[in-house]
């Protein structure tokens, strides 16, 4: 049964608000992109009036704009030593908590923080939870220069590419960098396909967040479902 707005809100903000019992003073957080982050974000003034204290990291100009405008800051990810926890959404995720990311354009930032961050912790509605990744839109970041060529590669190999556009001109990521969606309907190996991107000349990062996910809460109605996964981090 579909879920109207009203459910949905109601979830995230189960979501958002249980991701606080993985947070401890002191700690350095990431803070990711998107709907459901909002609300986690909007939910820390009064966390922090309770007596919490935590220095932020942002993966966008987006959050760094809603964290500011409630009265806190912003620290530089090169100023912190390490990222505890990471807070970020997700637009799809799978069972084995592989998931795609990129709605929101900030695919790369999210990316380089969640490799910094001890640990990643997705909140999401109960839509988001899916058996196979595809449905949504996979975003890939591209440069720019020699753009072409990279878009009829896609087109070429079959990945019914799009540029993503803000009104009659490209979507400009905070990297400075263009976004191109693959239309792919389903997706039968992630880790496979995301390699096989990122040996595609001007693509600098896939919207594929594989062995990433640490932690997935799961808003349902007032509750939550809380899945989680022991990883092994990856150097790079």
């Amino acid at each position: 049964m579909q879920k109207n707005v009203d459910e949905l809100k109601l979830e995230k903000k189960a979501a958002a608000e249980r991701a606080f019992d993985f947070i401890e003073s002191g700690m350095i957080l990431g803070l990711g992109t998107g709907s459901t982050v909002k609300y986690f974000i909007q939910m820390l003034p009064e966390k922090l009036k309770r007596g919490l204290t935590v220095k932020l990291v942002s993966t966008s100009t987006e959050t760094s704009g809603l964290v500011n405008s409630l009265g806190m800051d912003i620290i530089d990810p090169d100023d912190a030593e390490n990222i505890d926890v990471t807070i970020d959404g997700a637009d799809e995720v799978d069972p084995q908590l592989n998931g795609i990311k990129g709605g929101g354009g900030a695919l790369l930032y999210e990316k380089i923080v969640a490799a910094s961050s001890g640990k990643n912790i997705w909140i999401v509605d109960s839509t988001k939870y899916v058996k196979q990744l595809g449905n949504f839109p996979l975003p890939i970041e591209v440069v720019p220069f020699g753009v072409n060529y990279t878009f009829n590669q896609l087109v070429r190999i079959g990945y019914n590419p799009k540029f993503r556009m803000n009104g009659d001109k490209y979507f400009v990521s905070d990297g400075k960098h263009y976004i191109i969606d693959l239309h792919l309907n389903r997706i039968d190996s992630p880790e496979l396909l995301n390699k096989k991107l990122n040996l595609i000349p001007g693509v600098i990062e896939t919207g594929l967040f594989i062995n990433v996910c640490d932690v997935l809460i799961i808003g349902k109605k007032n509750d939550c479902e809380i899945l989680e996964i022991n990883r092994k981090k990856t150097d790079y």
